[in-house]
C-alpha cells in the first residue's frame, strides 16, 4: 500500500530538512531560497514499531520486514497559489495526489533565514496555506456545481442531492473553513470524491522550534497547538535540523548519547512517523515464523479477506480462514505453539475484522 503523506508549508519553514531526516531512502536539497524544492521528492520510510523488536526475539526468524510510509517533500506554498502565483499550479497537483498533509510551520527566531511574511506568526502562516487550498477547492466545487446544473432539469435525484451536499462545501469555503470540517459521510462524499478536495485531507502539524524549545515548546508552537485542538488535529514539536543531524549518526550508541544530550528518549521523527501513519487511519498485523516476522499495513476496520490481499491478491480470491492471535497473548505465551495449546489461536473467517496487532497466517485455496 503506498500510502503518501505530502510533506507542506511556505518556502524556508524547514521542509526538505524534515524530509532529510525522514527519509531512509533519498535526500532533498536544504536550502535558504525560494521554490529550492520544485520536483517533489519522495522516500519511504519505516514505521517504527516496538512490536517488531519483541516478536523478533520470541521467533528468532532468519529477517525482519517492517512496514513502511511514504513521505513526499513539495515546493513551498506562497500567497497567491491558486492563481498559480509561484510555483502554485504545481504545488497544487502534487499535494492532490497525497493522502495526508504534514503541514510544517515555522516557530523559531533566525535573522539569517529568510522570511517574507514578516514577524513569526505560525498561525497566519497556517491560514495563508488554508486559504489557497480553500481557494482552489471552491474552484473546483463551482465547477462541478456548474456541470451539474446542467444536467438538473433531467430529474436524477441523485444530481438534485449532489447539488445540495456542494451548495453546502461551497458555503463552508466561503467561510474560510476546512471541507475536513463538514464530515461527510455515507453518499455525501459521492458528491466531491471526483474532485479530489485539498482541505479534505487529513493533517498533521509540525511546529519547527529552536534548541531551546526542543523539550517544552515556546510561545510560538504553544500557539499552534491551540489552534490545532479547536480543529481537532495534532501537533508534533521537534526540531528538524536536530531530526536530520541524528539520522547522520552510525551507531546506535552515538545515537544515545545525542539522545541523552538533548534529554530525548527517542527520536522526533518516530513520532511524527507513527502519527502520520495513524492520520492515515491504518494499523498493522504482523506474520511471524521462522523465514521471517513481517508487519503489513491495511485500513482500520478492514476485514481478514482484504488484510490477506496486501500479502498477495491469491490469498484474498481463495480464502478460506484465518489463524489469529492477539499480540498480547503472543507475548505472554511466547510461541505459536503454547498459544495453541492455551486455546489463544482463533480460527477466524471472511468476517473477522483484523485489529492492530493480530499475528496472522492465511488458509487459501485458489
Amino acid at each position: 500500500m503506498a500510502l503518501q503523506a505530502g510533506i507542506v508549508g511556505l518556502p524556508n519553514v524547514g521542509k526538505s530538512t524534515l524530509f532529510n531526516a525522514v527519509s531512509n531512502s533519498a535526500k532533498a536539497q536544504a536550502s535558504n531560497y525560494r521554490f529550492c524544492t520544485i520536483e517533489p521528492n519522495v522516500g519511504q520510510v519505516d514505521v517504527p514499531d516496538d512490536r517488531m523488536k519483541v516478536l523478533e526475539e520470541l521467533v528468532q526468524p532468519q529477517r525482519t520486514v517492517p512496514t513502511t510510509i511514504e513521505f513526499v517533500d513539495i515546493a513551498g506554498l506562497v500567497k497567491g497559489a491558486s492563481q498559480g502565483e509561484g510555483l502554485g499550479n504545481k504545488f497544487l497537483a502534487n499535494i492532490r495526489e497525497v493522502d495526508a498533509i504534514v503541514h510544517v510551520i515555522r516557530c523559531f527566531e533566525d535573522e539569517n533565514i529568510l522570511r517574507e511574511e514578516g514577524d513569526i506568526n505560525p498561525i497566519a502562516d497556517k491560514e495563508i496555506i488554508d486559504t489557497e487550498l480553500q481557494l482552489k477547492d471552491l474552484d473546483s466545487v463551482e465547477k462541478k456545481i456548474h456541470r451539474l446544473e446542467k444536467m438538473v432539469k433531467a430529474g436524477d435525484p441523485k444530481v438534485k442531492s449532489q447539488l445540495e451536499v456542494l451548495a453546502r462545501c461551497k458555503q463552508h469555503l466561503f467561510e474560510g473553513k476546512n471541507i475536513r470540517g463538514m464530515e461527510l459521510e455515507g453518499e455525501e462524499k459521492e458528491a466531491t470524491a471526483d474532485i479530489f478536495l485539498l482541505t479534505e485531507k487529513p493533517v498533521l502539524y509540525v511546529a519547527n522550534v529552536d534548541e531551546a524549545a526542543l523539550l517544552t515548546g515556546n510561545k510560538y508552537s504553544d500557539a499552534l497547538v491551540k489552534m490545532a485542538a479547536e480543529e481537532g488535529a495534532q501537533v508534533i514539536v521537534m526540531n528538524n535540523s536536530i531530526e536530520a543531524q541524528i539520522t547522520e549518526l552510525d551507531t546506535i550508541e552515538d545515537k544515545e548519547m545525542f539522545f541523552s544530550e538533548y534529554g530525548l528518549t527517542e527520536p522526533g521523527l518516530n513520532r511524527l512517523i507513527r502519527s502520520a501513519y495513524k492520520l492515515l487511519n491504518l494499523i498493522t498485523y504482523f506474520t511471524a515464523g521462522v523465514l521471517e516476522v513481517r508487519a503489513w499495513t491495511i485500513h482500520t476496520g478492514w476485514k481478514a479477506p482484504q488484510a490477506a490481499s496486501v500479502i498477495h491478491t491469491d490469498f484474498e480470491k481463495g480464502f478460506i480462514k484465518a489463524e489469529v492471535i492477539a499480540y498480547k497473548d503472543y507475548v505472554q505465551y511466547k510461541t505459536e505453539a503454547a498459544c495453541r495449546e492455551n486455546g489463544k489461536l482463533r480460527i477466524e473467517g471472511k468476517e473477522y475484522v483484523v485489529q492492530d496487532g493480530d499475528v496472522m497466517h492465511f488458509r487459501f485455496n485458489v
